[in-house]
């Protein structure tokens, strides 16, 4: 078995991950233009799959595909004020051709609610139209200024976004928790742990009324939000003149919902929460490929052998990969292992001899010795084992980096060393909030869990106010 050659992901994460980067070729950083990186065909692949995955769900939910041009006329982006006051600084403009200014200032999309409900108001006009539930999988441009590792924060970044309308704010209240229930479906898959956390009402996304965010601790204790869903209310759908008839013939305003999942950031969580300091470890679903077989020497025989057993895994249906290549099996395990593949079958002299086959599991780096009448069968087992040993170690992972502070002097002595997200009894104030990051360096007040009630003390934590709720605080890229 090879020997580590990464650092320890706990200690040196942002080396460890670029390192990983690199080693398993994942995101090029090199392309020239900054803020924006090449994902690479190993990326690719786990970017597809989780894709695939969500895409799935919301159109099990009731949604329907659709896409909107890049461009959006500038004069729809001050219709809400709001919203032009939160991303107007973020925003890319394009304002000219090569050879002449444009009729109209157009910017590039960072979200895409004043592209869509204009769209919105011509195409709804019946209750009948309702509810309207559809998607657009893209790539959105911000202008980020500040600098983290690729897939976390950059210019451009790869998600979904759900754009859904109602009659009733009942029903936008309800496609909240759908949305918890999809972005739960697709992290299971994935064995990602997350705290679906509502944000206060002086950290909305910019024109929603409610937001709650999706957060995941990453190795260096630091939360990276994967997703949102942000309820609009009539926040755009009024000023875009989004109206339908109500049975009764009456001219009503809609209530709008949007869910944001960021394929990119759902990816680096793949590899940063599940690798280890031999590179990657992948579940089959993120793996391009899922079972590798290694001759451990470049002989007629084993690569014969070796040839015969890829061909039975390949019929089964997996992704599959003879590796007959001339390198040492050292050099093989250590590429492999690299690249997260979820399990590779070692065959040597005695694996040909006997049919034993040595099969060993990425996720444990445990090796067994399985018939290969009975390979197919401990191959379907390993993919469900995999899976949950995964599951398990992340949520093992998130809930041990959860931690209460029950005084002032006890939560500043937490953000010093403990890390991830700390609990604390929140007054609500803005001020409060801004004050606490200024004094622990930079951890945010997140906000409260949206998915259970959590009681809470009769005071602030921090200030001494009357306490309105048991918050979170964690700092994030």
């Amino acid at each position: 078995m090879p020997k580590a050659t990464l650092p320890d992901k706990f200690k040196q994460f942002g080396e460890w991950y670029d390192q990983v980067s690199e080693k398993a070729e994942l995101a090029d950083v090199r392309y020239g233009v900054k803020g924006f990186v090449v994902y690479r065909p190993n990326l690719m692949h786990i970017v597809r799959e989780i894709y695939e995955t969500l895409e799935r769900h919301l159109i099990a939910d009731g949604h329907r595909a659709m896409l909107f041009p890049l461009l959006i006329s500038y004069k729809n982006l001050l219709v809400e004020k709001e919203h032009v006051k939160g991303f107007e600084k973020e925003v890319f403009f394009v304002e000219r051709s090569a050879t002449e200014a444009l009729d109209e200032r157009l910017f590039i999309r960072p979200t895409s609610e004043t592209a869509i409900y204009p769209m919105y108001a011509l195409w709804i006009r019946s209750y009948r139209d309702l509810p309207f539930k559809a998607f657009q999988s893209c790539a959105v441009y911000r202008y980020e200024t500040k600098a983290t590792r690729p897939l976390f924060r950059g210019r451009e970044f790869l998600w979904i976004e759900s754009h859904d309308v109602f009659s009733t704010r009942q029903e936008a209240e309800s496609q909240l928790l759908e949305d918890l229930e999809t972005t739960r479906k697709t992290f299971e898959e994935f064995a990602l742990p997350f705290l679906v956390i509502e944000r206060e009402p002086f950290d909305r996304f910019p024109g929603a009324e409610r937001t709650l965010a999706y957060d995941v601790p990453l190795p260096d204790k630091q939360v990276l939000q994967s997703a949102t869903t942000h309820l609009l209310g009539q926040r755009f759908t009024k000023p875009f003149g989004v109206t339908f008839l109500s049975p009764k013939g009456e001219k009503a305003i809609p209530e709008s919902t949007c869910f944001g999942p960021g394929v990119s950031r759902i990816a680096a969580l793949v590899v940063s929460v599940h690798g280890d300091e031999y590179g990657m470890v992948l579940p089959f679903k993120a793996a391009s490929v899922q079972v590798v077989v290694l001759p451990i020497r470049n002989e007629p025989a084993l690569v014969e052998y070796a040839r015969s057993v890829t061909e039975k895994i390949a019929k089964a249906g997996y992704r599959v990969k003879l590796d007959d290549g001339g390198e040492t099996a050292g050099e093989k395990f250590y590429h492999w292992e690299m690249l997260g593949t979820p399990v590779r079958v070692e065959i040597g002299p005695k694996e040909v001899e006997s049919k034993l086959l040595t099969v060993t599991r990425r996720d444990l780096r445990k090796r067994e010795s399985v018939p290969e009448d009975s390979l197919l069968p401990r191959l379907a087992s390993l993919e469900k084992e995999i899976l949950a040993e995964l599951s398990r170690r992340s949520w093992e992972w998130l809930n041990s980096n959860i931690h209460e502070a029950s005084t002032k002097d006890d939560l500043l002595a937490q953000t010093k060393g403990a890390g991830g997200f700390i609990k604390f009894t929140f007054c609500g104030r803005e001020v409060c909030g801004a004050d606490i990051k200024v004094k622990t360096g930079g951890y945010e007040v997140r906000g409260k869990r949206a998915d259970v009630e959590e009681p809470h003390a009769l005071t602030c934590t921090w200030c001494g106010e009357k306490g309105v709720e048991l918050a979170y605080l964690a700092k994030a890229y």
